[in-house]
């Protein structure tokens, strides 16, 4: 059984908090619960504010399995309207990290 993962590239990430309504959407959460959640983090660099995007998975992510059942990508990466997110096997996503130093990976454990 493969095992399946979620590539994130923080550098694109843009903020948009699409992928949190997708997931909200896809699974009928109650208000304020997430299978992810983007968080902000605000700080200065070379003397210019910057501002980064980070999406995390919580304990609620599943990786849309009854998505994936259809032959469907989670919801948060077909909804992700940056395209920083990939979906596919562990080892071919943990394959296309190389040297990027500002990615995540995300692997479901089976029976979650």
């Amino acid at each position: 059984m493969a095992r399946y993962a979620i590539l994130i590239d923080y550098d694109y990430c843009t903020g948009c908090h699409t992928c949190e309504v997708a997931c909200q959407q896809e699974h009928n959460y109650a208000p304020g619960t997430f299978g992810i959640v983007v968080r902000e983090y605000e700080y200065e660099a070379r003397g210019r504010v910057r501002i980064d995007y980070l999406p995390f998975f919580t304990q609620h992510c599943d990786l849309c399995k009854t998505r994936r059942l259809r032959d469907k990508v989670p919801a948060c990466v077909r909804h992700c309207q940056s395209r920083c997110m990939e979906f596919g096997t562990t080892e071919e996503l943990a394959a296309k990290t190389g040297n990027r130093s500002n990615v995540a990976l995300f692997s479901h454990h089976p029976g979650r």
